[in-house]
């Protein structure tokens, strides 16, 4: 299996470097990892480091909790665009599910995919899976579905839980082929991508990209 292709390398801690972007590049750009996801500061170096190259450039939004407001959302997707990004990993609004206000998590969903889609760029909807309910992880793939998103996400990689093959099966059944889900935080072995991938994940978010396409042992060194 190329777990290559399916790779994110990652590095979202807030104290990133410059020079870690630069590395962080230039080992996706050798190894063909699919994308790499950095801080929003960092998208327009990013694109103009792969410019040369097949990998993506991703960001995230409303991370790592989730609870600013969805103007708030909107504005950081449209500078994440004009600096270059391909796709943006979209944080939902955690109380909003946790208080059963889905109307409020549609709304949500909906605008930003509305807007990311007219731009022609991919979204992941980031649900932080560890530390929901089946339930909910079911109703937030069904709005998700409704919604026509791209990618459903299991974790920002800060909660005290992140992806697990049982949270990716959940979500592979009651998601449509053409919604992918991308399964990260505490992915840091081989064996652990593949199991994720076997499970239904297309994409794999991780910051130990190196080390899991080495079958190595890696740390978590770039905090995901």
């Amino acid at each position: 299996m190329q777990v290559n292709t399916y790779i994110d390398h990652t590095i979202l801690k807030p104290t990133t470097s410059r020079e870690e972007i630069v590395k962080l590049c230039g080992e996706a750009a050798s190894y063909n990892f699919a994308a790499v996801c950095v801080p929003p500061p960092f998208v327009r170096l990013a694109k103009q480091l792969l410019e040369q190259t097949h990998v993506k450039t991703a960001t995230v939004l409303g991370f790592p909790f989730g609870y600013s407001a969805i103007e708030a959302k909107v504005a950081e997707a449209v500078l994440a665009i004009v600096d270059g990004a391909d796709e943006l990993d979209m944080v939902i609004n955690l109380i909003a599910v946790r208080n059963a206000d889905w109307a409020y998590l549609e709304k949500e969903i909906a605008t930003l995919t509305g807007l990311i889609h007219t731009k022609q760029k991919v979204i992941k909807v980031i649900i932080e899976s560890g530390i929901l309910s089946d339930e909910e992880i079911i109703r937030c793939c069904e709005i998700c579905v409704r919604c026509q998103v791209d990618f459903v996400k299991t974790s920002t990689g800060y909660a005290e839980k992140g992806a697990s093959v049982e949270a990716v099966q959940l979500m592979r059944s009651h998601l449509p082929a053409p919604i992918q889900i991308k399964a990260s935080g505490g992915v840091r072995t081989y064996t652990f991508a593949q199991q994720l991938i076997a499970a239904g994940a297309t994409r794999i978010g991780a910051s130990s990209s190196v080390a899991i396409v080495q079958q190595q042992p890696a740390g978590s060194e770039n905090g995901y």
